[in-house]
């Protein structure tokens, strides 16, 4: 129990107590863990891409499978450079320095999720009603305008009204529009700082919007807050903002609404939003907050009822068994998971 109530109140990054990305426990070289981003993870792909059945797993480097929602860890590590305690300048700098889930490259158009009601959570296409889910080309732009994808260790919960808002969450960790110029890859690993956010209302659920940039991009240093996206990318936060507005409009559905009046809120405002989230993710993890369907299957927070061993989870990714017949039509063809 004591354990238990040491690990609850850890803040930002709460791994646990456990070995991340199978690095063994100590000093971490702040070079190294900016520099050693996507080293520190890879990716497996299962079934064939734009098909039902693709999922990507992702594994540490040491070959490990793990859960992109429950076991990469929200914030970096980055207490020492060198062995050495960094200095004060530096570690305020690393106060917003999170890691993201890459789902959607820019510029394409398939909706790739992560998976939170299957084990381990991979990336997925997102299927309704057997069909394969697009977004449409809203003019004058091409698919999504940023890198899309999450933050780990956050959920917003469906059950909680956000104190902001209002409205309850979405039932998904926080959405993160990624504005650097490179194009990523799905189930990338990036370190990002958090400019700020913009609260989508969607159907009723509040749905978060992070704005954020690569801290490898080389104009990283220029974006520290909200209002340098303003400056330095002039008209990118109202596309932003026409984009998620229009979006569903070519499936028949009306214009999304907003918080605020669609106003951005600062870096400041996120970091609240994004502490909220990594709470109430915590709770899910200790049985402390009812989480409906979502998969809590993790390998790396020990103490979650919900832990399972590096052997089961290799067992898990291994008894995925997709059965797509590839003459029928998309809506017949199924994925299920064997012994789940």
């Amino acid at each position: 129990m004591r354990t238990l109530l040491q690990l609850l109140r850890t803040g930002w990054g709460w791994r646990a107590g456990v070995i991340v990305a199978g690095r063994p426990p100590g000093p971490v070289s702040a070079g190294a863990v900016l520099g050693r981003a996507m080293a520190l993870y890879r990716t497996d792909e299962r079934g064939q891409p734009h098909s039902p059945d693709y999922r990507v797993f992702l594994k540490n480097e040491a070959g490990h499978y793990l859960s992109p929602f429950h076991d990469i860890p929200l914030k970096v590590d980055s207490t020492a450079e060198n062995g050495i305690p960094t200095k004060r300048a530096r570690n305020d700098e690393y106060e917003n320095l999170f890691n993201m889930v890459v789902e959607i490259p820019r510029w394409t158009n398939a909706k790739m999720e992560i998976a939170t009601e299957e084990p381990l959570n991979p990336i997925k296409p997102d299927v309704k009603n057997g069909k394969l889910r697009y977004v449409a080309n809203i003019f004058p732009y091409k698919g999504y305008i940023w890198n899309y994808g999450a933050l780990p260790q956050t959920w917003e919960d469906p059950r909680q009204k956000d104190k902001n808002t209002n409205f309850c969450g979405d039932d998904d960790p926080i959405d993160v529009c990624e504005i650097g110029s490179k194009v990523l890859s799905c189930g990338e690993v990036i370190r990002v700082k958090i400019l700020g956010t913009l609260a989508l209302i969607d159907q009723g659920e509040t749905d978060w919007k992070l704005i954020a940039i690569n801290v490898k991009d080389p104009e990283a240093s220029k974006f520290n807050d909200i209002d340098d996206v303003k400056k330095y990318k002039p008209g990118y936060l109202e596309a932003t903002v026409n984009w998620f507005r229009l979006y569903k409009v070519p499936e028949g559905k009306p214009e999304n609404q907003f918080a605020f009046n669609g106003e951005f809120k600062n870096k400041a405002f996120a970091l609240e939003v994004i502490k909220s989230a990594h709470e109430c993710w915590k709770a899910l993890l200790m049985k402390k907050r009812d989480g409906g369907a979502i998969n809590c299957t993790n390998v790396q927070v020990r103490n979650s009822p919900f832990h399972c061993t590096q052997e089961e989870a290799r067992s898990l990714v291994e008894s995925v068994s997709f059965s797509v017949n590839k003459e029928c039509n998309k809506e017949e063809q199924v994925w299920y998971f064997l012994g789940k």
